[in-house]
């Protein structure tokens, strides 16, 4: 059986040292130890993760999610071809899926959809992690033509005793 493909939104990554959180920082850490390291899913995050870690006014925070990426080897999905995911970005935005100011979440989509990745995984329950925004987002891509099925959820659904 093929091994899930899931993505990483900064948000999976920064809850790895979300203390005042520790029942998800707990469920990240699994995630992270018995899904990642173990390479029983395929993993990857984008440079536009890298690129939201390195906003991170906090240098000590900064070092330590850098590191957790190099730790990880997390595989990076190119954001390649760069016409197609802006344009497949700005369409999630010009259908009022993702707000305009959170143009990178719709960069994390746009990826997903073009890398056919399985699942898209966040902590943001607001602008991805939920039912309505997965519907919206599917809908917007089989319209463009986009056929593969991409979940939007939280870490903990991709975790199971399978």
């Amino acid at each position: 059986m093929r091994r899930l493909r899931i993505y990483l939104d900064t948000s999976v990554i920064n809850f790895l040292f979300a203390d005042d959180v520790p029942d998800m920082q707990e469920a990240t850490e699994d995630l992270f130890e018995r899904y990642i390291a173990t390479k029983r899913h395929e993993t990857f995050i984008s440079t536009v993760v890298i690129d939201e870690i390195n906003r991170t006014t906090d240098r000590t925070k900064r070092g330590k999610l850098l590191s957790a990426v190099e730790k990880y080897g997390l595989s990076y999905l190119p954001l390649e071809p760069r016409a197609e995911l802006v344009d497949l970005a700005e369409a999630y935005v010009r259908r009022r899926v993702i707000p305009r100011k959170k143009f990178n979440d719709a960069l994390h989509i746009a990826t997903c959809t073009l890398h056919t990745v399985d699942v898209l995984v966040s902590w943001s329950f607001r602008h991805l992690a939920n039912v309505s925004k997965e519907r919206r987002v599917a809908a917007v891509n089989q319209m463009l033509g986009y056929t593969h099925p991409l979940r939007i959820t939280t870490p903990l659904e991709v975790m199971g005793d399978d």
